[in-house]
């Protein structure tokens, strides 16, 4: 199953690299793209603004969905904020490097609109049941952070950019 996914940035970029990037992200150092085209363009937008540059550029590929997760490699999904996403986001902030060992990772974003619970979370101000009782009203986006090289190589397919005005 071929899935469309896309990549906001300030450069086209063709050949995407896994090992590039920070480490104390959501799902770790990796290559971070979305199957929702608004979020990658809001992306595009803040890192124009933040780089001061004249660009944003929404990258356009093809990913192997499917054939990558039977072809073995280790893979996670979270799919919905609950505890296990919520210690998989606090530990990679903290520099824990739980995503260590793993391929490729789907889950939501701690974007602007939860980052607030997963902070006070992290720092203790609130236990797990009431960040996720705070959770549980927002929807999450969707990231998916490819941290083998290889994968990008045989499964991820660039199919085009197109410049934001």
């Amino acid at each position: 199953m071929l899935m469309i996914l896309f990549h906001g940035s300030i450069l086209k970029i063709e050949r995407p690299l896994a090992h590039v990037g920070r480490e104390h992200l959501d799902f770790g150092r990796g290559f971070y793209l979305t199957k929702i085209e608004e979020q990658a363009y809001g992306w595009a937008k803040k890192v124009k603004i933040i780089k001061k540059s004249n660009t944003a550029i929404i990258n356009i590929f093809d990913f192997d969905y499917q054939t990558t997760i039977n072809a073995g490699y280790k893979f996670l999904c979270m799919d919905e904020y609950n505890k296990e996403w919520l210690d998989f986001i606090t530990n990679s902030r903290k520099g824990l490097k739980p995503w260590s060992g793993y391929d490729f990772i789907e889950g939501g974003v701690a974007n602007d609109r939860v980052i607030d619970t997963v902070e006070d979370y992290m720092i203790g101000r609130i236990t797990a049941e009431q960040a996720l009782g705070q959770l549980k009203y927002a929807k999450p986006n969707h990231q998916i952070c490819i941290l083998n090289q290889e994968i990008i190589d045989k499964y991820l397919k660039f199919i085009g950019s197109k410049e934001l005005i």
